[in-house]
């Protein structure tokens, strides 16, 4: 094992500009398979993947993406965990979260987008607005985070753009307004148009972008000469698409009732700056933050901030452990000394850390809208606020019943504590939702989809040495339990056998089915049987 990097063997990093009105955090949303990873590797690469501490590039013909940096996520091609990447162009500093795209771990995304203040939703042109888009879409609208549309894979055979287009008006109730115009699709595909600034854009060999063309718009001759036998047919949809569209109206986009659309490619690269630039130009800066009954504003004084992620073994070799706060307001200092909320225990933050997925630098500073890395060891869990004053508690990261509950079994009874010590770290990490019962040893594992059981069995296997199955163990509900005290107790001493406690020491009725679940809430009215639950 390699010794652990002190925080000295870093470089400290000081950010190009310490005003929170030059952040610009985001997440990518998408279904799996619409390219959201890809067009997060294609944005690293426009913008020169410049970090705080230099400038790092993704090179485009690289097997595995920059963001997809655990095993599992190489070996099975897909995003299972939220990856950070802090990147400075055009004079801002992004934070840009590239979330899981997968159902089974949309809790961790769900999360995750309590700590940004805008996202880019990616859609696969041949499928159109599928049922996790819809779901995550829900979350942000809940939020009023504004978006932007990234239409992807448009040089392949793909739905006709006004389809497209509508789908998104009528499905998700938005004004739409095209930006970037696809000229041409599938084998008929010629490059993009940026109808906002009258750009054609370009591909060279292997039919990838290579540059862009400004002319005097689509009636330009040199527009015919270059779009070539999709040149009229392009030139009318365009045409119709400013008639029948809403201009972009950028205080309706932030209002979250307007989404600008980029139809573009982010394999071959097209689109990919364009939408760069807008996030820069139009993405909104930090925005107020509810603490309870207050509301934190980003020029706030005190620093403040909460942990929306905790991930374990970023680098196996030095068995870290990693809580991803997202600052809200204060400017803050390597060193400073910030109160955790849960534990009222100071925590002196001497190693922060920026990202680039797995890749880090010590923060030397940060402000508002900043994505801050604090290695700790169990003080901080998801939900924890950290601030410099009392009495600030951030609200709103949710917690969701799980659907899918499985025992624990270990295959070698000597490593119990190697065990639990795994299992600890996994429900701080909100990997998983872990009860332990009130009457016996044993762990459940409480999840959204069944993938997560094999990402847990395969982390158990390789970061921890611990060999475990997990398997059925009757019990298919999970309800927290709230109301009045005395209540609770009464129903916890007539239901011993299905009552467990989760990492917090919360209460939790197992039920062995949802219909067991809403019998015994309509048996104790004075108790509340809760699916999901606001961290404060």
């Amino acid at each position: 094992m390699k010794p652990a990097e002190s925080p000295q063997s870093l470089p400290l990093l000081r950010p190009m500009t310490s005003t929170y009105l030059n952040r610009r955090t985001f997440a990518i949303i998408s279904h799996p398979d619409a390219g959201k990873t890809t067009l997060t590797e294609k944005l690293l690469l426009f913008s020169g993947a410049i970090r705080l501490a230099g400038e790092v590039k993704a090179r485009g013909d690289r097997r595995r993406a920059r963001s997809d940096w655990l095993a599992i996520e190489q070996k099975r091609g897909i995003s299972v965990t939220t990856s950070a990447m802090t990147f400075e162009h055009a004079g801002c500093v992004f934070n840009l979260l590239d979330t899981p795209g997968h159902e089974d771990f949309s809790e961790d995304t769900y999360r995750t987008l309590t700590a940004v203040d805008s996202a880019v939703m990616v859609i696969d042109a041949a499928k159109g607005i599928e049922s996790q888009t819809r779901k995550l879409f829900e979350v942000c609208r809940l939020r009023d985070i504004p978006i932007m549309t990234f239409i992807n894979k448009v040089d392949r055979e793909g739905r006709d753009p006004f389809d497209l287009i509508d789908e998104i008006a009528d499905q998700l109730a938005l004004d739409v307004s095209p930006r970037v115009w696809p000229v041409g699709t599938g084998g008929r595909f010629k490059g993009c148009y940026d109808i906002a600034h009258d750009r054609f854009l370009l591909g060279g060999e292997g039919g990838k972008f290579e540059r862009a063309i400004e002319i005097a718009g689509p009636t330009d001759p040199q527009f015919a000469a270059l779009a070539g036998d999709v040149a009229d047919e392009t030139r009318e949809a365009m045409a119709l698409a400013r008639e029948g569209y809403a201009p972009f109206d950028l205080e309706s986009y932030r209002d979250g009732a307007l989404t600008p659309i980029y139809f573009g490619s982010a394999l071959k690269e097209f689109s990919v700056a364009e939408l760069l630039r807008d996030i820069a130009r139009f993405a909104p800066c930090p925005r107020a933050q509810k603490a309870g009954d207050e509301t934190i504003a980003p020029d706030a004084a005190d620093v403040a901030g909460f942990v929306f992620k905790v991930q374990a073994n970023m680098d196996p070799n030095h068995r870290d452990r990693i809580a991803f706060v997202r600052l809200c307001s204060g400017e803050f200092r390597r060193g400073m000394k910030l109160k955790v909320s849960r534990t009222d225990k100071l925590l002196a933050v001497n190693s922060p850390i920026f990202f680039l997925a797995q890749e880090r630098n010590l923060a030397e500073e940060a402000v508002a809208g900043d994505i801050v890395g604090v290695p700790n060891h169990g003080a901080l869990g998801v939900g924890d606020t950290l601030s410099e004053r009392d009495g600030i508690r951030f609200t709103g990261l949710p917690d969701f019943a799980p659907e899918i509950i499985r025992r624990v079994r270990l295959d070698d009874p000597m490593k119990s504590k190697q065990m639990k010590r795994a299992m600890t770290a996994l429900a701080e990490e909100g990997a998983a939702q872990v009860f332990t019962p009130a009457i016996g040893g044993d762990f459940y594992v409480g999840v959204v989809g069944a993938l997560q059981l094999d990402v847990i069995e395969e982390r158990l296997k390789a970061e921890y040495g611990v060999a475990a199955a997990m398997e059925t163990c009757g019990f298919e509900a999970v309800r927290w339990l709230g109301g009045e005290a005395e209540a609770i107790k009464t129903f916890i001493g007539l239901n011993g056998t299905a009552i467990a406690h989760d990492r917090y020491g919360s209460p939790v009725y197992l039920a062995r089915s949802a219909w067991e679940a809403g019998y015994a809430e309509q048996k104790n009215p004075k108790v509340k049987f809760m699916k999901t639950r606001e961290r404060a």
